[in-house]
């Protein structure tokens, strides 16, 4: 599906981290409040280092502007 308009970002107002663990093995959990609303997100070790990796990269783009 592809957007037609563009939608605007959501702004952070709070982040909260945790984890849950099961018989699988143990998530990390990211909530983010936003001007919008809550985004939950059950990461892996594979899914928070891309997610950091992605945080780098715009705090590089960030400090040199």
């Amino acid at each position: 599906m592809k957007r037609k308009d563009k939608a605007r970002p959501f702004v952070p107002t709070e982040i909260h981290v945790g984890t849950v663990a099961d018989e699988k093995g143990t998530l990390g959990i990211l909530s983010i409040q936003t001007t919008e609303g809550l985004l939950d997100f059950a990461l892996d070790r594979q899914a928070a280092d891309a997610i950091l990796n992605a945080v780098n990269e715009v705090r590089s783009k960030l400090e040199s502007t």
